[in-house]
Formats: structure tokens, C-alpha cells, sequence
């Protein structure tokens, strides 16, 4: 009887035994959880300015973030150490943003190609056509057809900077948008003869018109896309970020992102 009682006596401290290791094992999972999370928060954050512009950087149907620079960023900021933080702007007025520190760079398929020293910049990590896109029946055929003719482009882009250069046909009206979505509503309401923008940007505003709306053959140029930095940013990022960038052309990852979207892999990524 005595022995019974012994017996029952060390199983139950056993069981108590067992039940304050399990315990204490929780514990310790749940402090390194809980300290992988507060290291995962402490991560340095990276302000990323851009508009609206499709397929490169715009909200989805949720209201989130998406597109082909999203997810690169999105990317080499892991790589890097960063989280990324994305922040609508109006285009127009980027330079105020990056001068006072609302953002620290812009990344939203800007052209760093003519504009070298304005900004520390990292990449090239893409390229991209400036396209001109017409009704179909216009008449206009080729970009010396747009001598005379009112045409539409973003402010402060590419295509306004070319196209107010006197080597270029002078066509009638320059009007520089201050959105996309503004650029877009134009050509369709018939307010200008063509637009003009980055080939990517235009191929989706075509592919949903294509009833009435075709893109020139002639290209205005060829640009190289980058990420802007301020020149007071002195902290190295840039050329980290252009090195994470290359390792991302190399390893195949913008490629995958560009091919998701419907792009022109071969031009967008290798500029071929």
C-alpha cells in the first residue's frame, strides 16, 4: 500500500515536472518570437516617393501599393536591411520632397538619362522607350507628322524636355499634365492630337483603347531608369542600392517582376 503511494507520488511529480519545462519552453519560444519581431520593426525605414503611374507604381484595387518598382523595391530593401515606405507625391513638386526630407528618394520609372548631376543616383536598374501614341485616324504617321499638332505630356518628364527642343518637329500646343490619369482623360476626350510618355505607361492606356488609339513607330528616345537621391544624402546608399540592383539584374529577380507585369523583358531589363 505504501509502495502504491510512493509510486502514485512520483508520477505526479513528473507530471508537474514535465509541465513547468514545457512551460518554460513556451517562454523562451515566445522571447525569441517576440524578439525577432521587434528586430524585424527596428529595421531602418526607407521613404520611397512616386506617383501614380502604371505599371511601375500605383495602388490596387485594395488601396495597396503594387507594380514593377514596388516589388523591386520591395525586394532590395530586404536585401539591403530597409522597409520600404511608400508615399504618393505630385510629381511636379518632387524636388521639394526629396530638398526637405519628406521622402528620401524617388523611385517611380524616373529617367536618370540627361539628368546625371541633379541627383546621387543609383542604377541604371531598367530602361524604357519614349513613345508617342495617336488616334488611328489622324493622319499622323510619323513624328515629323506632329509638326503643328497639340500634344500631351506629364510635367518635368522626358517627353517635355524633348519635345520643347527645337531639333524636334515643332508641333503646335506643348501641355504639360501635371498626372497621368490628366494626360490620359485628354487623349480620350479628344483635347490633343497625341501623348506622349514612357512605352510601358503607354501600352496600357492603348491596350485598353485599342479601337481607337495606335503608337508610332518612331521611338523619341531611349532613357535609362534610376533611383534619386539627394545630394545631401552622403550615407553610401546609393551605391549600395545600385549594387543590390545589379545583383537583382544578375540573379534574374527584375526580370521575373518586369514578366509578371507584360513587359518587354529583352528592352526593359537589358535595354536591348
Amino acid at each position: 500500500m505504501k509502495s502504491n503511494n510512493i509510486i502514485s507520488y512520483l508520477k505526479l511529480v513528473i507530471c508537474i515536472l514535465s509541465a513547468i519545462v514545457s512551460a518554460g519552453l513556451m517562454a523562451c519560444s515566445n522571447i525569441h518570437n517576440n524578439g525577432s519581431k521587434s528586430s524585424s520593426n527596428d529595421l531602418k525605414p526607407l521613404i520611397i516617393g512616386s506617383d501614380n503611374y502604371v505599371p511601375y507604381s500605383y495602388l490596387d484595387s485594395d488601396g495597396n501599393f503594387t507594380g514593377i518598382d514596388v516589388e523591386i523595391a520591395r525586394e532590395a530593401c530586404r536585401r539591403m536591411g530597409y522597409t520600404p515606405v511608400f508615399k504618393q507625391i505630385v510629381w511636379d513638386n518632387k524636388d521639394i520632397y526629396l530638398k526637405e526630407g519628406a521622402v528620401d528618394c524617388l523611385w517611380g520609372c524616373f529617367t536618370m538619362t540627361g539628368r546625371e548631376d541633379k541627383y546621387n543616383w543609383a542604377g541604371p536598374y531598367m530602361y524604357s522607350r519614349q513613345i508617342v501614341v495617336v488616334n488611328k485616324n489622324s493622319g499622323i504617321e510619323s513624328l515629323a507628322d506632329l509638326k503643328g499638332k497639340r500634344v500631351a505630356v506629364q510635367v518635368t518628364s522626358k517627353p517635355e524636355y524633348i519635345l520643347s527642343n527645337t531639333n524636334m518637329p515643332q508641333v503646335g500646343v506643348l501641355y504639360s499634365m501635371s498626372t497621368m490619369e490628366e494626360l490620359y482623360a485628354s487623349m480620350r476626350k479628344g483635347y490633343v492630337d497625341a501623348i506622349a510618355g514612357h512605352e510601358n505607361a503607354m501600352n496600357v492606356f492603348v491596350q485598353s483603347n485599342e479601337e481607337h488609339f495606335g503608337v508610332l513607330r518612331e521611338e523619341l528616345s531611349v532613357s535609362e531608369l534610376g533611383i534619386a537621391f539627394s545630394f545631401d544624402n552622403d550615407s553610401g546608399i546609393d551605391k549600395k542600392l545600385t549594387g543590390v540592383l545589379n545583383e537583382m539584374r544578375a540573379d534574374g529577380t527584375i526580370q521575373s517582376i518586369a514578366e509578371k507585369y507584360g513587359v518587354d523583358v529583352s528592352m526593359a531589363v537589358w535595354g536591348n
